[in-house]
């Protein structure tokens, strides 16, 4: 059976030639000749035909500003289009290893492997399972909303061209729509002309969800159920497994601009958006509901339901019975659109909480069931139960975020009005004062009361002024927890606490209405990790707070930060080493842990294959829940196709699943200590090395000049700011641009710097590869660990990066690439020994797409660098520099 009528290579032969054909059209012959003479003169260079760089880069430099825009607009666009290609081929992939059975990480191997055990151990698996994907606004997507929705077009268009039979006229109309749509993105500004604002993240991030996300969610349940019926003796019910956050117009770190009407206005769209989807979801279900009430038996529960709507909306339930006589099920249906309606209307009748929608619904599957019509429920019921179970009523809920420096600064200037100074107190003093605070009825501060304030700190109390308001309007459940930046000790998280108390969210003993969250990102944190942790658990108000949540304490682990802070290997290992820490003082205080991952999209902020790190986690911390971030163009390349977000979906399950039965089985994994002893001296060998790299005399100009940061701080990718206080340091830059930069000058530095010196001491220490061999076959963190670092390696081009390295002042250029290039060479050495391979990655799809990549992207480099390096740029020549930059993100397909 032939799935598809197409291959990647048609795909890309094809899609270049019209973009030849547009580009030609839309400027002139001469220009289309530019840009194809050095497409192939850097493919010659590549292939070997060429001995240098040098022809092209004298081409690229004697281009007049017209011409040199026209290069980069070219490959640019090619990028974007050759990403379609290769999305398709994903597809392609998936379609036919899912038809072969040959899928890895698929939802039937994860049932195989639940097989294995007894009933009730999945049913616990099942049970203790809930996976939480966490939207962010980071500002890591490169490109603007209406391209990619041109180029979404186009996808939609290569899709129906592979795998639909058509005539040689349907095919010749779907060429000719595509032509149109290339036509447009040539014709439409790359780059954005104001930095977007946070309701236009939030806005982003809606759309996967509703346009992608609330579609696949129930496929993935059906087919999970299906794999468990076939591997698993017994009639288990599927849970739920998972749900959708956001950060989008909730996140206040370091951006000002979310103010509480972006955050209130953000949740009200959401419910709006979820709320429609409902009722499209029941207007169908009322076109299959046709039965005939005088040809079946409702039941009495159906009836007393129907009889219950009646009463609450009597004109409504009259239209409901003249439109639909004799058919119950479509009169309740009806009725339940109109409740839908209502909800946060000022008219009465509307559902109250999520919970009587999924009530409603469960009546009609059961009446459905009692009549004979178990596959009518099955396969239009029970996927709408699925999607209000997920979604809810808020789409995606909602999570605050704020840096804990200006919870305790709001704090201090408002306890200072009642005779109180809290910043001359001590940790000790400071939490004692909270927790009394916190457990006495009377409000201590009036939140409504910021006009003495200063400006941040005013902010923070409007903040939970506001959030009260909010958990009534939409439910506790839309904005209901709280991370804490940069938290360092335990006060500041009693700080949120007390906050919250006073704000009225937090009523204890009985209830408190936030999950509050520390995110230790710093060394200082992480290490002390059961200071201030084990100080929480065993403090009065902060138990109180806990158990109200059901003892489940959620943690979040930064590790874009402590990247930047401690380099690639130690913070790994950091990383690794504290998460069993924190399982093991939740253990002590018989807590539920859920680790929330901050990982970025790029190897350097924690991102790679997401199924294999969730395996690679430590068992002991596997407590079934886990919650990780998803950013930037991560997002798109995830969720904009169905059936890769399917798949994405379906890989997140099974790495879950198979996690939680591996530590249910094996709570302590096999760790030797030979192992940990060997990494503590890579650990402590790689920080010391990358930290000496960071601090040396020059290394922050070198960075400057090297790399094109000062660019990229212009860039209007996000509403946050690229740095926290515009200090020109690397502490003070956020680890987004930190990265970005060095992705584009094809230096991934942040991916595998110090990596090899690590290695190297174990080795000098005594060590032998033997050893770090048989630690990559036996252990997974270690084996991802380098894994992830030869992705980095694999994407890094030295030649170019010294050509980045060339606009620097001399001196510091020779002491800092040579660094860097040793320490590139010995890691890609030591890396292939170790894993016992000839090349740096495992992934054949890896070296093709690089291989089918790097000539194009080589140009848009070369170019940048001659921009970068021109000390007065024309405005022309200032956009073409700008644009480089999404070309080269487009083409390395990561920025940050």
């Amino acid at each position: 059976m032939r799935l598809h009528n197409r291959e990647i290579r048609q795909d890309v032969r094809e899609l270049g030639a019209l973009l030849g054909d547009v580009l030609e059209d839309q400027t002139s012959r001469r220009a289309f000749e530019t840009v194809e003479s050095c497409r192939q003169a850097a493919i010659d260079y590549r292939s070997g035909e060429l001995e240098s760089r040098d022809a092209l880069i004298s081409d690229l430099r004697g281009l007049s500003p017209h011409h040199q825009r026209v290069v980069a607009r070219g490959f640019t666009t090619y990028f974007e289009l050759i990403n379609l290609a290769e999305e398709r081929e994903r597809v392609r992939t998936i379609r036919t290893e899912s038809h072969e059975g040959t899928l890895e990480d698929s939802l039937e191997t994860a049932a195989e492997e639940l097989g294995n055990s007894d009933v009730d151990t999945v049913r616990q698996v099942l049970d203790d399972v809930l996976i939480e994907p966490t939207f962010t606004a980071h500002p890591t997507e490169a490109r603007r909303k209406t391209v990619k929705s041109k180029l979404r077009t186009i996808s939609t268009e290569l899709e129906t061209l592979d795998e639909r039979l058509l005539t040689e006229k349907e095919e010749g109309q779907i060429w000719r729509d595509i032509d149109a749509e290339v036509t447009s993105l040539w014709q439409t500004p790359q780059v954005r002309n104001r930095q977007p604002e946070p309701e236009d993240e939030a806005r982003n991030v809606q759309w996967y969800l509703e346009n992608t996300l609330f579609d696949v969610v129930g496929e993935v349940y059906d087919e999970l159920a299906d794999a468990i019926d076939d591997e698993v003796e017994g009639n288990l019910e599927i849970p739920k497994l998972f749900e959708f956050r956001s950060w989008a117009g909730s996140d206040r770190d370091g951006n000002p601009y979310v103010t509480p009407e972006v955050t209130a206005n953000t949740l009200e769209r959401q419910r709006s958006v979820i709320l429609e989807k409902y009722r499209e979801q029941l207007k169908r279900l009322s076109g299959v509901l046709s039965q005939d009430g005088s040809r079946i038996d409702p039941g009495s529960e159906f009836l007393v339901s129907l009889e219950d709507d009646r009463e609450r909306l009597p004109g409504s339930a009259r239209t409901a019975e003249e439109r639909y006589p004799d058919e119950p099920y479509r009169q309740k249906l009806k009725l339940m659109r109109e409740r839908l309606q209502r909800v946060g209307d000022v008219r009465p009748g509307g559902y109250d909480g999520v919970d009587e929608l999924l009530d409603d619904l469960e009546i009609i599957a059961g009446s459905l069931r009692n009549n004979g019509a178990e596959s009518v429920a099955e396969a239009h019921v029970d996927p709408i139960r699925r999607q209000v179970a997920t979604f809810g009523f808020s789409l995606a809920s909602l999570d605050l975020r704020e840096h804990q420096q200006n919870h305790t600064d709001a704090i201090a200037e408002a306890l200072e009005r009642e005779g109180i100074d809290y910043h001359d107190m001590d940790e000790e003093e400071r939490a004692d004062l909270l927790t009394d605070a916190i457990l006495q009825d009377e409000a201590v501060v009036d939140l409504s009361k910021t006009e003495d304030l200063s400006d941040s700190s005013a902010k923070v109390l409007d903040l939970f002024a506001n959030l009260g308001d909010w958990q009534t309007e939409y439910g506790v459940h839309a904005i209901d927890t709280y991370a804490i930046s940069m938290t360092d000790e335990p006060s500041h998280v009693l700080e949120v606490l007390f906050l919250a108390d006073q704000a009225g969210v937090v009523s204890l003993p009985e209830h408190c209405g936030l999950d509050i969250v520390p995110l230790l990102e710093t060394e200082y944190a992480l290490s002390g990790a059961r200071r201030i942790m084990g100080t929480l658990f065993e403090n009065e108000a902060y138990a109180q707070a806990l158990e109200a949540r059901g003892r489940t304490q959620e943690i979040m682990l930064g590790y874009s930060d402590s990247n930047k802070e401690n380099g690639f290997l130690a913070a790994n290992w950091s990383l690794y080493k504290n998460q069993r820490r924190l399982g093991e003082i939740c253990d002590d205080h018989d807590v539920t842990m859920r680790l929330f991952h901050g990982r970025g999209g790029s190897i350097s902020r924690g991102g790679g294959p997401m199924n294999e790190a969730l395996l690679a986690l430590p068992n002991s911390t596997v407590t079934g829940q886990v919650k990780f971030t998803e950013q930037g163009e991560a997002i798109a390349e995830k969720y904009a196709n169905p059936r890769i977000a399917e798949r994405n979906i379906e890989q997140m399950v099974n790495a879950q699943l198979r996690a939680r039965l591996y530590a249910k089985e094996q709570p302590e994994e096999e760790v030797h200590d030979e192992w940990v002893e060997a990494m503590e001296t890579m650990a402590d060998a790689a920080r010391r090395e990358y930290r000496d790299l960071l601090e040396s005399d020059g290394f922050v100009r070198y960075f400057e000049q090297a790399t094109p940061i000062t660019v990229i701080e212009d860039l209007d990718l996000g509403s946050r700011p690229a740095s926290r206080s515009g200090e020109r340091t690397v502490e003070d830059l956020r680890a987004i641009p930190w990265v970005f930069s060095w992705t584009q000058s094809r230096c991934i530095l942040p991916g595998w710097y110090a990596l090899a010196t690590g290695l190297d001491a174990y080795l000098d220490d005594g060590g032998t590869i033997e050893t770090l061999q048989e630690m990559y076959e036996e252990w997974s963190f270690f084996r991802t660990t380098l894994d992830n670092a030869a992705l980095s390696l694999s994407r890094t081009e030295l030649e170019i990066a010294e050509q980045y390295a060339d606009l620097a002042d001399e001196d510091i250029r020779g002491r800092f690439f040579p660094r860097v290039t040793d320490e590139y060479e010995r890691a890609t050495e030591l890396i292939t020994t170790v894993g016992q391979r000839e090349t740096l990655h495992t992934r054949d799809w890896l070296g093709e797409n690089l291989a089918r990549r790097n000539p194009y992207v080589d140009p848009l480099n070369l170019l940048q660098v001659y921009l970068l390096d021109r000390t007065h740029r024309t405005d022309i020549e200032e956009r073409t520099l700008r644009l480089t930059v999404k070309g080269i993100a487009a083409g390395m397909k990561n920025t940050g």
